[in-house]
Parts: C-alpha cells; sequence; structure tokens
C-alpha cells in the first residue's frame, strides 16, 4: 500500500500530526487569558474565511445542493459547535494530554454509532475496541476523581466533545453532500462560528490589547494552523491516500499531544494517562484496521 502514498501524502501527515498534537497545549494557554466563547467563535469564522478563499481559487463550487440544508446543520451541530465547545471546556480543566488521549476516542464511538444508525455489523474486533476503550476512559476518570474528590467533570466534557465528532462522520457517512469537503468544511464554521461568536461577545469581554504574547499567538495559531491549514490538510490526505492509512495515521495525533504537554507546559503525565493512551491507541486500532483479508 505505501508504494501508491505520494511523497506529499506522508508530508502532509507529519505536518497534520504536528499541527494538530502541538494544538492541545496551545489551547490550554490560550484559554487562560481569552474567554473561551469568543476564542472558538472568532477563530471558526475567521477560519471560514479562508476556506471558502480556497475552495472559489480552486474552481470549487460553493453552493448548496438542494435538500440538504438539514443534513450540512446536522454535520454543523456536530462538528463544529458540539466537538469545539465541548473540547476547549474539557482542555481547560485537564492536562492538554489527557484531553487529546479522550478526543480521539471518536473513531470508537463512531464505530459504535455506525452498528445503531447504519445497521453495520458489531464484530469481535468492535467490542473488543469498545473494551479497551472504556478501560481507557475509566482509568482516566478514576484519575480524575482522586482530585479532592471533584467529580471528573472535565472527562465528561472530552467524552461529549469525541461522541458529537463521532456523530458528525456516521453522518456524513450516512449520505455524503454532493460537494467539495473544503466548501462544506467552510459552510459548516460559518453556520456554526456565528450563533458561539454572537454568544461569546455577548456573555464574556475580552480586552485584546491586555492579552500577552503567548494566548494571543494560540488563538492565530488556531485560526491558520489548528482549523485552517489542518482542516485543509486533512481533506486533501483523504484524496490522496487510502482511508485506512489517513485514519491511522491520525493516531499519532494524540501521542504528539501527551508529548507535546510534556514539553511545553511541564506536565508530567501519570501511570493512569500513559497506560491509558496505549488502552485508546488499541481501540481505535481495533476499529479502524482493515481485517486480514481486506487488508491483503
Amino acid at each position: 500500500m505505501s508504494s501508491h502514498i505520494p511523497r506529499a501524502g506522508f508530508v502532509l501527515l507529519g505536518l497534520l500530526s504536528i499541527g494538530w498534537g502541538f494544538n492541545w497545549p496551545i489551547m490550554k494557554v490560550t484559554v487562560t487569558e481569552i474567554p473561551r466563547w469568543i476564542f472558538r467563535g472568532d477563530c471558526i469564522l475567521l477560519a471560514c474565511i479562508g476556506l471558502f478563499a480556497i475552495a472559489r481559487l480552486s474552481g470549487q463550487s460553493l453552493k448548496v445542493p438542494a435538500g440538504r440544508w438539514p443534513q450540512l446543520i446536522g454535520l454543523t451541530v456536530c462538528n463544529i459547535i458540539g466537538w469545539n465547545m465541548f473540547s476547549i471546556y474539557g482542555v481547560s480543566l485537564l492536562s492538554s494530554g489527557r484531553a487529546a488521549i479522550l478526543g480521539y476516542t471518536m473513531p470508537v464511538w463512531a464505530a459504535l454509532l455506525a452498528v445503531w444508525l447504519m445497521k453495520e455489523e458489531f464484530t469481535r474486533r468492535r467490542a473488543l475496541g469498545l473494551v479497551l476503550g472504556m478501560a481507557g476512559m475509566g482509568l482516566l476518570i478514576g484519575a480524575e476523581a482522586d482530585k479532592l474528590g471533584q467529580a471528573p467533570a472535565g472527562v465528561i466534557y472530552m467524552i461529549i466533545a469525541a461522541i458529537f465528532w463521532a456523530g458528525g462522520t456516521v453522518l456524513y457517512k450516512m449520505n455524503p453532500p454532493p460537494m467539495s469537503i473544503t466548501a462544506l468544511t467552510a459552510w459548516q464554521m460559518l453556520i456554526g462560528g456565528i450563533p458561539v461568536a454572537i454568544a461569546g461577545h455577548a456573555l464574556e469581554t475580552v480586552t485584546w490589547g491586555q492579552i500577552s504574547f503567548w494566548p494571543l499567538f494560540g488563538f492565530w495559531y488556531n485560526v491558520f494552523v489548528g482549523l485552517l491549514f489542518c482542516y485543509w490538510a486533512w481533506n486533501k490526505l483523504v484524496q490522496m491516500v487510502p482511508v485506512a492509512v489517513s485514519s491511522l495515521g491520525s493516531l499519532i495525533i494524540p501521542v504528539v499531544g501527551v508529548f507535546s504537554g510534556m514539553v511545553f507546559l511541564g506536565e508530567v503525565p501519570r501511570w493512569q494517562d500513559l497506560a491509558a493512551l496505549v488502552l485508546v491507541l488499541g481501540a481505535i486500532a481495533t476499529v479502524l484496521l482493515p481485517p486480514r483479508k481486506a487488508a491483503a
């Protein structure tokens, strides 16, 4: 399979892993000075402008096909509002590495939702993935509950965020809209970013001139790297390489998230974090790896 992957595909996969992996500690730093709703809403709207420009310059149609608006709104609720808002609350309450691990349980939830909504077979591999994923989440829930007896709210937020992301994935797979992925993503960001930004500026306040360098850097990093570039790179990667390769390649992102949090924030993973990382990666691999016959 690797012989059919262009060199540019490996380059994009590496850049994508670094861009999204580093974004976990970056987001944690950013929300220390920029309110969460304003941060996400403004970043999403600014990034959507870039995606619309990329789609237009690439000659892609920006028209939403007739009858697809309800599905587009559903994708927006899952992929933009649900994922972004619950994950930003989760990362603000957890270590960045722990949030990354929980966020990337998404393929496990997507596999389960596909069984329910798309009537896919519930195989032994999916059952094993569910057991491994639940074991990893159980370790992190227990680790959070040990902190002065507090409820593991951050863990719950990240699990809900992952389920929203999975829901958007399955909703797309059930009946893919006949439009380019770049234009589809841009429309989702526009529709979802407007209410988030309005709510943010109505409920929160920020004085941009008083924001220090690193939170401000994190804001623009999210606009240009975390949202605009990484979404474009992911879409391009899916077009260039087999789906299994791009999906399995994303497994490096939570690993980068854990170790970048160690390097930049001085986070020290506990044994529960490392064990949960292994369990979650194993769970995702059992869900995404093709059966032996299909792989051959």
